[in-house]
């Protein structure tokens, strides 16, 4: 049997027939000669398509922002109608009955390999290109590696142990042969990290289309993947973080340098909510570095519509019939957001008490990513949450808060919020955001230990002084709802481990329903202990995590689907944890 990554090859057969959603004109049919497909307009093409699949490849089950995965995260309940309804998602929810043979496994491997076969398609046809004749050659090289990059990085965060295709030129039989044990974790990491570089040494620093990489998006993904790499897992029997690498975390350090990003026009919008309106003014903002680009009226039926988010929204009657309301904000997180006196977050004991609006002190942030019964879903006063089934499909067991981030004000049913099959919005998602670069920078500094902690309270500080200001659309829930905004900076002088704390949860905040969690415990090597006393915890809010429990050293990575063990020749292996 074929290894199915020889879809990556096929896939070649792309340029010669369908079309991507994003093209204006059809790509050229049949056989052409060497001559014509060097021709710029059908590399252009190419390249497109290597966009457009990260739009069109996507589905409500199969999320790229990885919100669907993100249930395993103490910041989420699966949501929907109860346990049974994407039943596949509660086993990674409860950490229990995960298959090798589930679906949801094995579909987002098979799409995001499609991913990296178009950029290596487009890849392959650059390579036979001379410059002189296609100008934009480098650059679009350039832009490929980074999407390619982007392909694998998601991966590798889902599977740990991927077969790396990084030869655009591999024979069919060296498609066949690749090996998801090649390389350590370690090696994979600096093959992701060897793309990036080529691609931040060409990119320009700013870019003339929305929506292409530019020298700052490069250096933000850099700094990322060299802190997911600083966290040595080398132990082939565990997943356990072994040793934090100081040289890797200089990396981080070099890569969120601020110039890179103010030379490129980059920096904080003044309100956080601004990240997350769908609106024109709000999209491809000073904060947004890189996003994915959805639209819509571009001449087809629908546009490029962000369908996978279609099961996040809530069924709101009349309005939203068929919304789904899966992804729902978990007590524990809605906790964290509490603050003292001072406006400084419970670092330690936040889940102690859950939340009360009516008596506790909470950062702002918490109303522009929870929406809450007795306050307006999504800031508009004709649509108030309440206990009922509006706002759980579930009747109560998932609770009845609901995420703000992903969704739209129902008022834009038709314009930016639109029924086909499911919900879909044009709204865009940020994949890089200049606060998840402050934050990398902060953790790094932190872990260095070299005298420049307070530079790295100082950038949670300035993200907190941000967010007192981010109270644009709320600015009378005190008065009319009765909440208590207080927000306060981190003083004085703190320890590493004092200061370790204070940043990890400056950027549970920050990043709360970004699909970011569950990966950052794992990367801190905190999962299981994490998880498990979040599982005890929780269970008097959702009864579903009676029987869960997370198994170190097995749940921190999806297995590698069956069907890819099936048809690997023998050349995949089976992560840990027997599955």
């Amino acid at each position: 049997m074929k290894n199915i990554l020889y879809i990556s090859l096929i896939l070649l057969i792309i340029f010669f027939g369908s079309c991507s959603d994003f093209l204006d004109k059809q790509l050229p049919q049949g056989i052409l000669s060497d001559e014509q497909v060097k021709d710029p307009k059908y590399i252009d093409n190419l390249v497109i398509s290597a966009y457009a699949i990260w739009i069109s490849a996507e589905d409500i089950n199969s999320s790229f922002s990885m919100w669907n995965y993100d249930v395993r995260s103490d910041d989420a309940y699966k949501g929907g109608n109860g346990t049974s309804d994407g039943d596949v998602f509660h086993q990674l929810e409860i950490s229990q009955g995960i298959l090798t043979t589930n679906w949801n496994i094995s579909d987002m491997w098979q799409r995001l390999y499609n991913c990296i076969s178009r950029a290596n398609t487009a890849l392959a046809l650059l390579d036979k290109v001379d410059e002189s004749a296609y100008p934009l050659k480098n650059e679009r090289v350039a832009e490929m590696k980074f999407l390619r990059a982007y392909g694998h990085f998601l991966l590798k965060r889902l599977y740990k142990h991927i077969p790396f295709a990084m030869n655009e030129n591999l024979s069919t039989k060296e498609y066949n042969d690749l090996s998801n044990t090649e390389y350590t974790n370690d090696q994979g990491w600096q093959l992701i990290i060897d793309d990036l570089k080529d691609a931040y040494r060409v990119l320009p620093v700013k870019q003339t289309d929305v929506g292409r990489p530019s020298k700052a998006a490069a250096a933000a993904f850099l700094a990322k993947v060299y802190l997911y790499k600083a966290y040595h897992q080398d132990n082939e029997n565990t997943n356990e973080v072994t040793s934090i690498n100081k040289a890797e975390l200089d990396s981080v350090v070099k890569y969120t340098d601020p110039s890179i990003y103010t030379s490129g026009g980059y920096g904080l919008e003044s309100d956080f909510h601004n990240n997350f309106r769908p609106e024109k003014q709000y999209e491809n903002g000073v904060e947004s570095i890189w996003a994915m680009q959805y639209s819509k009226n571009d001449g087809t039926t629908y546009g490029n519509l962000n369908w996978s988010y279609g099961l996040i929204v809530p069924n709101i009657a009349g309005v939203t019939d068929g919304g789904c309301d899966f992804y729902k904000p978990s007590q524990n997180l809605v906790n964290a957001f509490r603050t003292d006196k001072s406006g400084l977050p419970y670092l330690d004991t936040f889940n102690q008490k859950d939340y009360d609006k009516s008596m506790d002190y909470a950062d702002p942030r918490l109303f522009l990513t929870v929406g809450m019964p007795g306050l307006p879903y999504e800031f508009n006063k004709k649509y108030i949450m309440s206990e009922n089934s509006t706002w759980s499909r579930s009747n109560g067991l998932y609770g009845y808060y609901v995420t703000l981030k992903q969704n739209v004000d129902p008022d834009y049913v038709g314009t930016y919020l639109i029924k086909g099959s499911w919900w879909g919005t044009s709204e865009n998602r940020i994949v890089f955001r200049y606060a998840e670069v402050m934050l990398d920078r902060a953790e790094a500094l932190v872990q260095l230990n070299d005298g420049r902690i307070p530079e790295a309270i100082g950038l949670v500080n300035t993200l907190r002084t941000r967010a007192k200001q981010s109270t644009g659309v709320i600015s009378d829930y005190e008065s009319k709802y009765g909440v208590k905004f207080n927000i306060g900076q981190y003083e004085g002088t703190y320890s590493q481990p004092e200061a370790l704390k204070i940043v990890k949860m400056e950027r549970r905040l920050e990043m709360g329903m970004e699909g970011e969690r569950f990966f950052d415990l794992v990367r801190w090597g905190e999962a299981d202990s994490v998880l498990n006393k979040y599982y005890a915890e929780e269970t008097s809010h959702c009864a579903i995590f009676s029987s869960a429990k997370f198994t170190k050293n097995k749940n921190e990575y999806l297995p590698i689907p069956y069907a890819q063990i099936a048809a690997s020749n023998g050349h995949y292996k089976q992560n840990i944890g027997n599955w």
